[in-house]
Formats: structure tokens, sequence, C-alpha cells
């Protein structure tokens, strides 16, 4: 018996948990136009209840310009964190864009959930 499976590689993963007003966004592999439905969700810049994002995204292997919009989204009205280690390839792309400025960092998530975060300005 021969059983159908599923054959479209798994390319990237997204885990989302929040911690009082604090959604923490856990992102994996590859991010592009394909594979960007799962957080856009996670990072929907309307979410109620949601003060600040933190992204632990030292598991991001590639990303390109239409995932990069997708954080710098809620970016605008709140902070988004960048917690832990950045790979180098993502880094790289931050800096070639500016995008880096629109990010706080952190140590680890830990920290990212309770650092003071300067209001963003005009």
């Amino acid at each position: 018996m021969s059983w159908d499976t599923h054959e479209e590689e798994v390319r990237s993963h997204v885990e989302t948990r929040s911690e009082g007003d604090v959604r923490i966004v856990v992102m994996a592999g590859e991010f592009d136009m394909d594979t960007v439905a799962e957080l856009r969700i996670a990072m929907d810049p309307r979410a109620s209840g949601v003060a600040r994002f933190v992204l632990d995204v030292a598991g991001v292997t590639f990303i390109d310009s239409t995932a990069l919009s997708v954080l710098l989204q809620p970016a605008m009205e709140r902070p988004v964190i960048l917690a832990g280690t950045v790979p180098p390839r993502l880094a790289r792309i931050l800096e070639i864009t500016g995008a880096d400025l629109a990010f706080a960092t952190a140590p680890g998530v830990t920290e990212a959930t309770t650092m003071v975060v300067p209001p963003r300005s005009g």
C-alpha cells in the first residue's frame, strides 16, 4: 500500500505566544512572498491587546522584501524588538535597507519583553 504524501517542502515556520500584552513570534526558515502568510497573521499591525512584538529571528535563513515589509508594518505604531542573535544574512539585509533603525534589539526574549523602548519620533 502506498500513501499519498504532501511533497511540498516546509520552508518556513512561525510560532506565536503571548505574555501579557507582548506577542512573541519565533521565526525559522525562509520567508518570501510564497511563505509569508503565517507571518502576516502573527505580525498583524491591527492586533488588539498587543503593546509590542518580540521577534526571535535566530532561525531565519532568508528574508525577502515582502517578508521585511510584514515585519516593518507594526513597527510604525509600536515597538518591534529583535531578540537574541540576528543571523548575519538577516542583519546585512536590515542594514542595507535601513530597516535596522526600525527595530530595537535585546539579548534574548526575556529581556525584550520587559525592556524600556523609547517612543518613536515623528
